[in-house]
Formats: structure tokens, sequence, C-alpha cells
């Protein structure tokens, strides 16, 4: 039982987390904005937002089946509902802790619920997913590790942190979190990783705030390992986005060589600079860019040693942070992230130099998005090759089981859902 669930939910509590819970299930905007612009003028305590906030995303997680649930009982599904069904059938609470905030009809509502069963759903409402990605992964993969990879992307993602070496050692800041009874452990794959157990809050943690250690998932570690970069060399981050994997790879080069950092967005790469020199990194050079034929980027066409495409994509390998993405994501918006990896890893091919590589990766869990787009550029450019990931991590030590391509799963890895394909240029 955790702290939420040792307390009654009053009557206020429960109307804030309806309002919360009914913005978020608007989809218009990612859950963690809406939570964030929710927060900004609902103003609630530090324990009352952390309920909140928990609430909201056991409602998204698992709306498909709750609806079914709730469906099945007769009643008309809404934002309050959901709710409800969310805080009972999901986070443990009891009837007799929510007693004083239920309407006397919502008591004998949620009596009738608990005689009722998601088994009675199809199967895609009892794994949670919506229709057409349940059907693009059932004809992949067998029923029973379907199953177990919905229930993993259904339950809340660890926090996973990696040491910059730059800075400190792992052993060092174990030890130091130890004494101070954060408990932690090191990865299982990455060599800089850190698996924090619990959500403890480190944002104002001496080791963070001295860019000792910085937030990133095991899986997206790895893909920096997969470029595997040397001190000297040019490097390219095409996708940099806030600029996590430009941190990582900044630190594997010793803050040697030159790295740029380009995006599309100016205010995710604003964010890396200040990060940037946190870590102590002096090589990474950020540039924002209209697109991938960019005039920046076409003046290091045949110059660079390695490129790093982390592609725009449907995110469905996040759903454990990023739940809201299966109900905002279409089978359209797909086709159409397909289209623009297509393009970019085209254009980011162009910069490598002979001999150099390129790692094309995405937080996907679908084949389009990932072997698909490699597979098509391969045939198309046979000057490139493709280099077995798993010998590459076995280089460095990293023992992990994969074909030639990478492809991490979070009920067989315990990371978030990556691809990732090496690349070299031959010629």
């Amino acid at each position: 039982m955790n702290q939420h669930q040792a307390n009654d939910v009053s009557l206020a509590l429960l109307n804030t987390t309806v309002f919360a819970t009914t913005e978020a299930l608007t989809f218009s905007q990612p859950a963690d904005v809406a939570l964030s612009n929710f927060f900004r003028t609902h103003k609630s305590g530090a324990r009352d937002r952390a309920f909140i906030a928990e609430a909201v995303y056991a409602v998204i997680r698992r709306k498909r089946s709750l609806e079914h649930l709730i469906t099945a009982s007769g009643t008309k599904i809404s934002p309050r509902f959901l709710l409800i069904a969310a805080l009972t059938q999901v986070m443990g609470f009891g009837a007799r802790q929510l007693d004083a905030a239920l309407r006397p009809a919502e008591r004998q509502w949620l009596s009738d619920l608990r005689a009722l069963s998601i088994t009675d759903g199809t199967q895609a409402e009892q794994l949670d997913f919506p229709d057409w990605l349940y059907e693009r992964l059932a004809v992949r993969m067998p029923e029973a590790e379907l199953k177990a990879l919905a229930k993993a992307l259904n339950s809340p993602a660890q926090l996973d942190l990696r040491v910059n070496i730059l800075k400190a050692e792992r052993s060092a800041v174990l030890a130091q979190f130890a004494e101070q009874n954060i408990p932690a452990t090191a990865c299982t794959y990455s060599p800089f990783g850190i698996r924090i157990d619990g959500k403890p809050a480190l944002q104002k943690h001496a080791l963070f705030l001295d860019g000792s250690v910085e937030v990133q998932d095991e899986g997206s570690q790895l893909l920096c390992h997969l470029m595997q970069p040397r001190r000297g060399e040019m490097v390219v981050d095409f996708c940099a986005g806030a600029g996590g994997k430009t941190l990582a790879l900044g630190a594997l080069m010793r803050s040697s060589g030159r790295l740029y950092a380009f995006d599309t967005a100016e205010h995710r790469l604003a964010k890396l600079k200040p990060r940037a020199a946190r870590a102590g990194l002096s090589n990474v050079h950020s540039a924002c860019i209209a697109n991938e034929s960019d005039l920046r980027v076409r003046r290091l066409s045949g110059k660079v040693d390695r490129v790093l495409v982390d592609a725009p994509c449907s995110g469905l390998g996040t759903l454990r942070r990023n739940p809201d993405l299966k109900w905002r994501q279409t089978p359209e918006s797909v086709t159409e992230l397909c289209i623009k990896q297509r393009d970019i890893l085209t254009a980011a091919a162009h910069l490598l130099k002979v001999g150099g590589r390129l790692v094309y990766a995405t937080c996907s869990i679908l084949d389009e998005e990932n072997s698909a787009i490699v597979d098509a550029f391969l045939s198309a450019n046979p000057n490139f090759v493709r280099l077995s990931a798993r010998k590459i991590l076995q280089a460095q030590h990293i023992n992990l089981e994969c074909t030639d391509d990478l492809r991490l799963l979070p009920q067989r890895h315990g990371t978030d859902g990556f691809y990732a394909a090496v690349l070299q240029r031959q010629s």
C-alpha cells in the first residue's frame, strides 16, 4: 500500500482529479504537458499533485479495459467513472476510502463493478491497446509474448541514470547513494547505467546539479554504445531533441573532436546548452535546422565519421512513460512518420565519409518504422552494409542477445522499446 492508498480520498480531491482527467483525455497535447498546465492553474500540495498525476496516468494506461468494464456495468463512460474505476481496479483503493467522495448511486455501481471481469472483453480491450495497434502486433509475435509486452508497457517505468564518465565513476555514485539510503543498483547492460528503485526527488541532488549523473533510459544509453565514437572524430546527432544522447556521446568522446547536435525544434535544443555546460562538455555544437536538407547539413556532406539518426517516430516503445501515445497515434500518423523517417535516413547518410558509421534508431515497436525503413534504404544504397549490433556491443563487454539489429523490449530487457540498426558506408 503506497502513501496515497493509506489515506481516504476527499470529495475536493476527487473532483479536482476529475477535472485533470477530463483535460488529459482530450489528448490535444501530451499527458505530461496537460498535467503541467493543469497544476499551473490549480494549485495543490505536493501529496495531492502526486495522487492526481498517478490517477490520471492510471486512467490513460488502462482506458480501454476500464471503458469495457464501465460499459458492461450498464453505465455511460465518463472521466469521473473512468477515474473511480481506475482508483479501485488499478490503484487498489477500497470503497471505504472513497466513501466520502462518492454519490449514493456511485457506491452501488462500484459494488456491481467488482462482479465484472475484463476477460469478457476482446483481446485488444484486455491488453489496453487500440484495435489497430493490437492487430499489427498480434501478427508479429506469439500471444503469450504480446500479453507480456502489454503488461510491461502498461506498467510505470523505473528511473534510470547515466553516470557521466567525465566527472564520476559508477561505483562511487552507487556508494554515495547507498550512504544516503537511495536504493540504486547497476543497470544490467549499460556499463554506466544506474537504476533507481522508487521515485526519489533527484533534481536537486548534488550529483545531478554538478553533472555527474543524467536521467537516461538504459536502452537509450545502449544506442550511444552502438555509435562507439572515438576521440577526435566528427560526429553528428541528427535528431538531437533536448540532447540526452548528445551528452552521452560527448562523454564517450571525452569532450574531444566535434559533436554536432541538429534538430528542427529550437526550444528543444535550447535545453542542451546548459546541460552540456553542466556535463563539462566543450565539443558540442548545436544548430537548429529547417529540415534534413538544410545548408548546414549539406556543408558536412562526406566529412562525418559517425551519425546517429534517432528518428522521429510513433514513440510506442515508450508507453510506460507516455501512455497517451497509444491513443494519440493512428495508422495514418504512422504512415506519415515512415515517409519522414525514409527522408531523414537518406539525408543523414550523405554526411558520412567512406568507412563512416550510421546508427538508425527509433523508440518504436512497429516493424514498418524500423527494419522496413533500413531494408529499403540498403536496397537503394548498395554502398552501405549492415553491421552486427551484437558484435559491436560485445566488443565493449556488453553482453546482450540480439540479431544484427538491436531490439529492446520492456518485458525482456527492462528498458523502453527501442530498435537500432548499424550501417557502414563502404564506398
